[in-house]
């Protein structure tokens, strides 16, 4: 009998210090917005623009990025998650129409902006989000797979490994930004230092620079 995992996602995230050069390519534009968020359970309706150079920083507004690109929307989706554990989260995903999508994020919810940047590194497909707004300078690398990552090649580019960090999920940026907490989470990290998950078989590093 085999396993089928609908309804399912399995990824691992980390932090990432700045954008590598491997990855300045076809960016998508994505502003979503959070109509839910709480312990772990969130309600979310995204829009996403491909092939926009979206250049953010801390005054970007995801409602002036979202008119700015409105034309150019080829993906948008409402989506309901469940908390994450272990890189497994309950992730049910429909497909909405553009125009309904875009007065969803404009009306209502707490919002994200960022850019996402895609490339296949090693034997993975990996996406680096830059957020803007008030989550800038914020980056995050994320790998996905159909099932748990395992066995994991993980690029030199990568800090410290945030896949359990509520802190760092979309929803609890969207209502705690990374800006308002940003110094601490840094003094945090210098006094632990970096870590990476051994419970997912061996990682490896991936030299990519």
């Amino acid at each position: 009998m085999s396993t089928a995992y609908t309804d399912f996602e399995f990824e691992r995230r980390f932090l990432v210090r700045s954008l590598p050069d491997v990855l300045r390519d076809a960016p998508s534009l994505i502003v979503q917005s959070y109509f839910l968020s709480d312990g772990g359970y969130a309600l979310r309706v995204r829009v996403q623009a491909g092939g926009v150079d979206g250049r953010l920083d801390a005054r970007s507004d995801p409602r002036d990025v979202l008119d700015a690109v409105r034309d150019r929307v080829d993906f948008s989706a409402v989506t309901v998650k469940g908390p994450s554990t272990g890189g497994t989260r309950y992730e049910a995903e429909r497909e909405l129409d553009p125009l309904v999508a875009l007065e969803l994020v404009r009306r209502g919810g707490a919002r994200v902006v960022k850019t996402r940047y895609a490339v296949w590194l090693g034997a993975d497909g990996w996406s680096v989000d830059v957020f803007g707004g008030a989550n800038h300078p914020l980056i995050v690398a994320e790998c996905e797979r159909s099932g748990p990552v395992t066995e994991l090649q993980i690029p030199d580019f990568c800090v410290t490994e945030i896949t359990d960090d509520r802190r760092f999920s979309n929803e609890s940026l969207a209502v705690d930004p990374y800006g308002e907490w940003a110094a601490a989470y840094l003094q945090e990290l210098a006094e632990s230092g970096p870590r990476f998950r051994d419970d997912f078989g061996e990682n490896t590093s991936l030299d990519v620079t």
